[in-house]
């Protein structure tokens, strides 16, 4: 920590301001807070469904990201991520170890247009909301210390170097022309292997309770995911421009079509038309238009949030039928969310995609994906093995039995 406090020097404001667009800057401002917004939005969301004994536990596992995440980022992660490219594959510690070289001033290649400490910042969010996406899969079960340990072992060696290929200019992926506008691969796909790979690390709850604590909390949460998706994807464009016009209408609209293909679908198989439908369903839209939102038309993106609502609908009856416990369904929403966005994306981009005749981006797209499925699955599985040896991950059956809120933190919802 005092590294942190003391390490760096003071930002120097004696920076030629001509290449900064204030408009740029402000629209990228504005973005980071919405981003930021979104882990409290998923701790709602996540709250509301879970069992009223862990309702705090399962907050407090999305709240706490932003305080671990956000010294891990600053001290290497975003070094690992965007620092000087080692293979393509991940970047040079050193490069801005503790933010170092982090300045005011443009970088031409992270936003010519915008302070370079912004790009820092915006891309701190995105860091901070990945590993609590993951919690939602072993959640009523898992050691509050272990999943901290957990949290930060994957921001450096999961989520970092994947950042790195896909979005740093001598990434392997990028170079390979993978399109991934706002983290169809590095958030959404990493998020729900590495969740999947929990669930079955974790094994299933001694006891299973459908019934969801807070309906309305799952309604909030999804508001607030909703609203913060808009800085998410068009903060993404790295300035106010064009593409951010474009792909904050594609968010809105993939995230309206699969909102209610979802509802519409459950009907169709005698099913209720449920709130909580209508939230996953909602979600499951703002994660396939991810990687695709800069890239593809408005009609284009209603056809890939109805299309992603059924087969992730689907892919949730099919897994429940296993016995992979996968509590809040953070594979089927998020894993295959993100796989639909990256291959539809692939079909519709413009001037590059399927659709126009370029197979490349097909094939490229598709060996990004298999890729970051092994990638993931292998290394989460190993963290998850090391943090288990280190602190035990899974609690005591007595102590899953009284509920988490209770048993790892001392408090109670109700």
């Amino acid at each position: 920590m005092l590294i942190i406090l003391f390490g760096n020097k003071s930002f120097d404001t004696d920076i030629d301001s001509s290449a900064i667009d204030s408009g740029d800057t402000a629209w990228m401002i504005v973005s980071c807070a919405f981003v930021l917004l979104m882990t409290p939005g998923l701790a709602f969301f996540y709250g509301g469904m879970v069992n009223v004994k862990s309702i705090i536990s399962t907050m407090l596992q999305s709240f706490v990201a932003l305080g671990v995440i956000s010294v891990v980022w600053i001290l290497i992660g975003f070094s690992l991520a965007f620092g000087d490219s080692i293979y393509g594959i991940i970047g040079n510690p050193t490069t801005y170890f503790n933010f170092k070289n982090v300045t005011l001033a443009p970088h031409p290649e992270f936003g010519s247009t915008i302070p370079f400490l912004i790009f820092a910042l915006f891309q701190l969010k995105f860091a901070i909301i990945t590993p609590a996406i993951i919690s939602g899969s072993f959640a009523e079960r898992i050691r509050f210390r272990s999943y901290i340990l957990f949290m930060l072992l994957f921001t450096i060696f999961i989520y970092s170097p994947l950042a790195h290929m896909t979005w740093h200019p001598d990434g392997i992926f990028r170079k390979w022309g993978v399109l991934d506008f706002a983290g169809g691969t590095v958030v959404h796909m990493s998020a729900g292997l590495a969740a999947l790979s929990g669930a079955i690390f974790l094994g299933k709850r001694k006891k299973i309770i459908e019934k969801p604590a807070n309906i309305p909390f799952v309604i909030l949460g999804t508001s607030l995911l909703w609203f913060g998706w808009f800085g998410f994807n068009s903060g993404s464009a790295l300035g106010a421009n064009l593409d951010a016009a474009v792909a904050f209408a594609n968010t809105n609209l993939a995230s309206a079509s699969s909102m209610i293909t979802w509802i519409f679908f459950d009907r169709f198989l005698n099913k209720k038309m449920t709130a909580i439908g209508a939230c996953i369903g909602a979600i499951v839209g703002l994660v396939a238009i991810t990687p695709a939102a800069g890239f593809v038309t408005l009609g284009q993106s209603v056809f890939i949030g109805f299309v992603s609502a059924i087969v992730s609908n689907i892919s949730i009856g099919r897994i429940r039928k296993t016995n992979i416990d996968d509590t809040l369904d953070v594979f089927p929403s998020h894993g295959i969310g993100g796989i639909m966005g990256m291959l539809l994306t692939a079909i519709f981009a413009k001037e590059v995609g399927l659709i126009h005749g370029q197979i490349e981006t097909l094939i490229f797209h598709l060996v990004a994906i298999i890729i970051t499925i092994i990638f993931t699955m292998l290394m989460s599985y190993l963290i998850y093995k090391f943090v288990n040896i280190v602190i035990p991950l899974r609690v005591r059956e007595d102590q899953e039995e009284r509920g988490l809120d209770a048993s790892q933190h001392g408090e109670l919802f109700m």
